[in-house]
């Protein structure tokens, strides 16, 4: 992704949304789409659209509107999704072991190329096509896959020795799934999913 500090990270966010649009669009056959078009399946205004490609540079023609692979083409390269990303995970437990198996990553650029445990009866087992090795292997593994993204699936705990570990090895993005705030390098870019909170969040919405 930019690391423009004076490109806004929600705009960035977006992209992800717009790309994923865009792709659709392809596979429905439209070689041209409209600001409206994309703010329409994205859920945001067309002028919304147009003002966080703006961050990035011109893009499309008046009257004619967007060239769907072009500007696919373009967001990919931004969002630096126009090679794989390799991602490595730590925690071969349920939910690590669901997104280790997960096949929607690939198709959108990212793959777990390796899984890190320090159960005996985990390590060596397989997930998918992975075998979970020692976190121990953690460093070389990252140098050898030249991998720059770390998911975080261990309980509490342990996350805070894992994010460290990570940043170590050198690794610039960390997805974390454990319930706990982790402190790593300013460098080090963390985002944090906590599902339970999630749900609790969606319990408050629920009809009485």
């Amino acid at each position: 992704m930019s690391s423009n500090p004076a490109i806004p990270d929600t705009a960035v966010s977006r992209l992800a949304t717009y790309l994923r649009v865009l792709t659709e669009s392809q596979r429905d056959g439209r070689q041209y789409v409209s600001s409206a078009s994309i703010g329409e399946r994205a859920g945001v205004s067309p002028d919304q659209v147009r003002k966080d490609l703006s961050h990035f540079g011109e893009f499309g023609r008046p009257g004619v509107g967007y060239d769907a692979d072009q500007l696919r083409r373009h967001l990919a390269r931004i969002l630096r999704l126009d090679r794989v990303q390799m991602a490595v995970l730590v925690g071969a437990g349920s939910l690590g072991s669901a997104l280790a198996r997960y096949s929607g990553f690939e198709p959108r650029g990212f793959r777990i190329a390796a899984v890190f445990d320090v159960d005996p009866e985990r390590v060596g087992t397989k997930l998918g096509e992975v075998a979970v090795e020692h976190v121990d292997r953690l460093p070389e593994r990252v140098r050898a896959l030249g991998a720059s993204i770390g998911i975080i699936a261990v309980p509490r705990v342990a996350c805070q020795r894992v994010a460290e570990a990570m940043a170590a090895a050198g690794l610039k993005a960390i997805l974390n799934f454990a319930p706990a705030k982790v402190e790593v390098p300013e460098s080090v870019n963390v985002r944090s999913v906590d599902l339970a909170r999630e749900l609790e969040r969606l319990a408050y919405h629920l009809p009485g």
